[in-house]
């Protein structure tokens, strides 16, 4: 992580190692169990003036980031979690012996220290140390700076380094924080009642997406990891609760790039006698109420420019908004063309695909990276959509929509199908494409079919990415950094490098 060359490295490391021995050989114990503390950095900077008024010993730990000293004095900047204070520590005080100690620790450490409070000179606030304790010694050494690829790498693999010299990454997941428990405080707050449902799936369903697969040894069965948890919510929607959503952890055997991650959050919310209206309705109230606890704001950062989340936002219908972007209508094309028409805007379609994926990948290509202000793309194709309802006024169409922002998808939500008949046709047709190379195809679930048959009410479902969502609000490029720890690609064995992680292009989208 540093820029020390191997050798120059060794020596580094077996210097703290002799400097851990000293005090071992001192009979002090370089991990202790456990420090009592007094005040966080944070306090202590608040309550500045009343502290060093009364002149009350204050108790702090943290880790080291910086030492200097000046012959008999030593200055060094300790760090918690609520931020950063100075630590003045001198032979006079601590006394010849123990000052002897300051020289053991290194930058990394984490010590705990009591003292009182005053401002130097330079008029920063700083615990002039009566006595510190080792708490735990740090053997490697700290990054002085982060550049590049390489390193930007190396911070997703050692997140744990980049939280400790890096505090706006650790906002960035104190505010993914505080809009989780704003969601949940939202929807609370409209009667919506959070379960949750099996990880651990007997099928997959509630997406198109390729499933992680394992093998359940008691019971000697193929589960999968899920996909999405929709058709459990609607079993429930079926028994008889009215308002339901889950935060969930989905899984989906796909490539890798800037907005998916093989393991990422959803928010899937169902709503009784509500038909996707009411579902782009509640998704953009939701949002803007995380946007003004988040960010503070409406008018959220976002890249070079700012993203205006208030207000109504606009809908547009996807076969418009397809067409507007190729110059023709879709409907009208082969599948021969539309797959042309892939291969020309940078990417194949993948062998096999029908009608509905030509559209989908089409749409991503040309459509989508120019949606930066919040819109809802509604009205899809029936084949697009296997688990939405027939649109009332138009039957080639379903009942659906998908909300962009900052040129992602960040929701899809439906008017429910709820008639069983029409979902085993659908199911059915799935299958087809299935028969045909579509791995992503949804699989027929009869027990889902069964509990339709029981009868389940008009219902609005939406599905929100999390994860994007926090992308977005905290103006973050990649979902990576959203992440504490994303998946990566082993480092080269013996090496400590690590090849680029490929994104595939062609991965599924995440909501």
């Amino acid at each position: 992580m540093q820029s020390e060359q191997p050798g120059a490295l060794r020596e580094f490391l077996v210097h703290r190692h002799e400097k851990l021995a000293r005090w071992r050989e001192a009979g002090i114990d370089p991990y202790p169990y456990s420090f009592r503390i007094s005040h966080r950095t944070g306090e202590l900077r608040d309550r500045y003036e009343e502290l060093a008024a009364s002149q009350e010993p204050v108790t702090v730990a943290g880790r080291l980031l910086a030492m200097r000293g000046f012959g008999k004095s030593t200055f060094a900047q300790l760090q918690d979690a609520t931020g950063r204070i100075q630590v003045y520590f001198q032979i006079d005080k601590l006394g010849e012996a123990v000052y002897e100690r300051v020289g053991w620790l290194d930058m990394g450490d984490i010590v705990g220290v009591t003292g009182t409070l005053f401002l130097t000179k330079t008029g920063e606030k700083t615990v002039a140390a009566s006595s510190f304790q080792l708490l735990a010694k740090s053997l490697e050494p700290l990054p002085e700076k982060w550049h590049g690829l390489a390193d930007r790498e190396q911070r997703y693999r050692r997140r744990y380094v980049d939280l400790t010299v890096n505090p706006e990454v650790q906002e960035v997941f104190v505010r993914r924080a505080a809009a989780l428990s704003g969601l949940r405080a939202f929807l609370d707050s409209r009667g919506f009642l959070e379960v949750e449902t099996p990880v651990l799936q007997p099928l997959y369903g509630g997406a198109s997406a390729r499933p992680f697969v394992t093998h359940h040894n008691a019971l000697d069965m193929q589960l999968y990891l899920r996909i999405a948890d929709e058709l459990y919510l609607k079993r429930l929607i079926v028994g008889g609760f009215e308002k339901v959503y889950e935060v969930c952890k989905d899984f989906r055997n796909e490539g890798m790039d800037r907005d998916h991650n093989p393991e990422f959050t959803m928010i899937e919310f169902y709503w009784a006698y509500a038909d996707y209206q009411d579902g782009m309705r509640l998704t953009r109230e939701l949002i803007q109420h995380l946007a003004s606890k988040v960010s503070g704001t409406l008018d959220v950062p976002h890249r070079e420019g700012t993203l205006h989340l208030g207000g109504d936002w606009p809908q547009r219908p996807y076969l418009a908004a397809l067409g507007e972007a190729i110059e023709a209508d879709p409907a009208s094309l082969s599948e021969a063309t539309l797959a042309k028409l892939c291969d020309e805007a940078g990417q194949a379609a993948a062998p096999g695909s029908g009608r509905a994926r030509l559209y989908d990948l089409l749409f991503k290509l040309k459509v989508e990276p120019h949606l930066q202000e919040p819109v809802f793309i509604i009205d899809y194709p029936r084949e697009l959509s296997p688990l939405a309802k027939p649109h009332r006024d138009h039957a080639h169409l379903v009942e659906r929509f998908e909300l962009f922002a900052g040129g992602t998808e960040l929701a899809n939500g439906f008017s429910e199908l709820n008639d069983p008949r029409d979902q085993r046709e659908r199911f059915e047709d799935q299958m087809a494409q299935r028969a045909k190379g579509d791995d992503e195809a949804q699989v027929l679930d009869e027990d889902y079919l069964r509990a339709l048959e029981f009868g389940m009410p008009p219902t609005a479902g939406v599905g929100i990415g999390f994860d994007r969502l926090v992308m977005l609000l905290c103006d973050q490029r990649t979902i990576r950094d959203v992440l504490l720890f994303p998946q990566m690609r082993p480092e080269a064995a013996g090496t400590g490098s690590q090849a680029e992680d490929a994104s595939d292009a062609g991965a599924s989208r995440a909501t």
